[in-house]
């Protein structure tokens, strides 16, 4: 646990009670502060006395009196599409409004490090789409490699669930666009952006909000370097705010749409092969071809994310091209589950959203693809160049019909389940044909989450295959 500084003695709201309310609230009371918590759910607030915690009903008339701050969970929104009742009576008291990614980094530095040869290091990686699989795989490398790491944040454990960091230890943190927005302190060592593609719109009141909800991560620390894709606008646009000039290499760019040239620091993979230039030499090279569990030009561009975090902290290509090489990849995205039959299959649940499918859709040939959901903004009309891949479309969500409609001339089977939709799709699988989970929509019509989503696509899979 990280204890929290900065609230010792004083009384501390804490508004969401789950994974991360809860660790934010223990780690309060180990800081000295009383934590009080609340919950509009009563399954959740019954969860939170068991655990030992003061609740305190933020509905109360004078429930923010002698409050120093309110800690709100990442999933509360706070401005759009409107302000939770809680947080904007906290605003109207004048009460500073935080989450447990600002408690983290307010309190991870606070003394313990003075009589370590080596302070601690964070990691910060964010963008729309790629981040877990970029902090996974920084974090394998790193382990791989020997060294002290720990992974937390929008992946694994809640930030301050994390032991406290040993010395010389790098910590790995995925954040969302949620955690990084109202986060009061940010200060990676290392910051990397991933890409931008809309989602979330609602909730940062358009795309413009949501870039600079991710922007924060850099603007407001100013990290030591900063690992950017700038194979999208603000990307570009970001690399440039922070860049002294060409030659500036605080500032890596990474690219798998062109091949990056100039004075600086880059990194950039095209036809599978990563290419590392400083002062316009190259000094680092993989195939990332050989490499199973990164499948596809959008899970290179991962890999260049990654490659460049770890060469900022000192490790080799050839160090880096061997951690690669034993990353197992990451449950849900891109996972391949299971290859009977000259077919395969591969579930990527986590392609939540259009662009996140699409990219899925380039990464393999001959796809027998289930689709659907919760359709988001936008419509499905940048899918178009991938389709070309697709064999055939199997619909599952309650909307399913209407869904199929919107994938225009390809062939399209409503199934509104998972079940039938991989019986369909298995029947019809010939060698050399790829079953792929890649629904480009939310999961909540039909699951919790899209890790349930996937759960469901495996099981099924497995058992129809004896496995």
């Amino acid at each position: 646990m990280i204890p929290v500084r900065g609230y010792e003695g004083e009384r501390v709201a804490v508004l969401g009670l789950g994974r991360s309310g809860l660790a934010t609230a223990h780690a309060l009371a180990a800081g000295g502060a009383t934590p009080l918590c609340w919950d509009d759910g009563a399954e959740a607030r019954a969860r939170a006395e068991a655990a030992g915690l003061t609740l305190h009903d933020l509905t109360r008339r004078e429930a923010f009196d002698g409050v120093a701050a309110l800690i709100t969970s990442p999933g509360i929104p706070h401005l759009y599409p409107e302000p939770n009742r809680h947080i904007l009576r906290a605003l109207h008291a004048g009460i500073p409004v935080d989450n447990d990614i600002g408690l983290f980094f307010r309190s991870l530095g606070s003394g313990e490090w003075d009589e370590m040869d080596q302070p601690p290091r964070v990691i910060a990686v964010t963008g729309s789409n790629g981040k877990s699989t970029t902090a996974a795989l920084i974090h394998h490398v790193l382990e791989a490699a020997g060294r002290p790491t720990q992974l937390a944040g929008n992946i694994g454990r809640g930030v301050l669930d994390l032991d406290p960091p040993r010395d010389g230890e790098l910590i790995v943190l995925e954040l969302s666009s949620y955690q990084t927005e109202l986060a009061r302190a940010l200060t990676p060592d290392v910051a990397v952006f991933t890409n931008l593609t809309p989602d979330h719109l609602d909730r940062h009141g358009g795309l413009g909000g949501y870039f600079a909800a991710k922007r924060r991560l850099f603007a407001e620390g100013g990290p030591d370097r900063a690992v950017i894709g700038v194979d999208e606008p603000e990307g570009l646009f970001l690399a440039g705010q922070l860049a002294m000039g060409p030659g500036d290499d605080r500032v890596i760019r990474v690219s798998v749409n062109e091949k990056l040239t100039g004075p600086g620091w880059l990194v950039h993979a095209r036809k599978g092969f990563l290419s590392e230039t400083r002062k316009g030499k190259q000094v680092g090279a993989i195939d990332l071809r050989a490499v199973p569990a990164l499948p596809g030009t959008h899970n290179h561009q991962n890999a260049c994310a990654a490659y460049a975090a770890c060469r900022t902290l000192g490790l080799s290509p050839k160090v880096v091209e061997q951690g690669f090489a034993s990353f197992a990849g990451l449950p849900h995205r891109s996972q391949i589950v299971a290859e009977a039959n000259g077919v395969r299959y591969v579930n990527d649940s986590k392609a939540t959203n259009v662009d996140a499918a699409l990219k899925a859709l380039m990464a393999f040939d001959n796809i027998r693809w289930i689709v659907g959901g919760l359709q988001k903004e936008g419509g499905l009309a940048a899918l178009a160049p991938g389709l070309a891949n697709v064999t055939k479309a199997y619909v599952i969500g309650r909307e399913a019909e209407a869904f199929a409609r919107d994938l225009g001339d390809v062939e399209a089977e409503v199934c509104t389940e998972m079940q039938v939709a991989v019986a369909a799709a298995m029947s019809e699988a010939a060698p050399g044909d790829t079953v792929l989970l890649a629904p480009a929509a939310a999961s909540f019509d039909q699951y919790d989450n899209f890790e349930q989503r996937g759960d469901d696509f495996v099981a099924r899979v497995r058992a129809a295959l004896g496995a």
